[in-house]
């Protein structure tokens, strides 16, 4: 059994502005992490991410960025495991045809186990909430995760 999965979405803008939304800390802030990020997401840098439905700002290491194409992070893995362990996150940014960017995000590296499982499950919805937040974001200037977690 191989703990990992994979979503996307289409953002109706073009790549360029879709990347900036995700790597700039001050972007990531206003639909993403509802308490907040610090640090622009480059290569080999370690960045905080904070949310209210997970208090308390945690690091996020920033393995390869790739300008407009791909953002590798890994982050411990919130599985409850008496030993820690990070699981692998990758973004891509693939520009559209018709002006879209296709945004996939996967994530990897869970312990197999009854634990595993469920953080993966979790982990999984909020990256397609992050991809659903982005587009709303991006497109008609909403923030859908204002005021949901506090």
């Amino acid at each position: 059994m191989d703990l990992t999965f994979k979503v996307s979405a289409r953002i109706g803008k073009p790549v360029a502005e879709v990347f900036e939304a995700v790597a700039n800390p001050n972007e990531l802030s206003r639909y993403f992490t509802t308490g907040g990020a610090k640090g622009r997401l480059e290569t080999g840098a370690t960045v905080t991410w904070d949310f209210h439905d997970f208090p308390g700002a945690f690091p996020v290491w920033v393995v390869e960025v790739v300008p407009e194409k791909r953002i590798v992070l890994q982050w411990e893995a919130n599985d409850g495991a008496s030993s820690r362990y990070r699981t692998t996150v990758t973004m891509t940014f693939e520009p559209l045809d018709d002006g879209r960017t296709l945004v996939s995000i996967a994530e990897e590296g869970w312990r197999e186990t009854e634990t595993g499982l469920k953080a993966s499950y979790g982990n999984c919805q909020g990256w397609m909430q992050m991809l659903c937040a982005l587009k709303a974001y991006k497109e008609y200037g909403i923030n859908l995760r204002e005021g949901m977690f506090k």
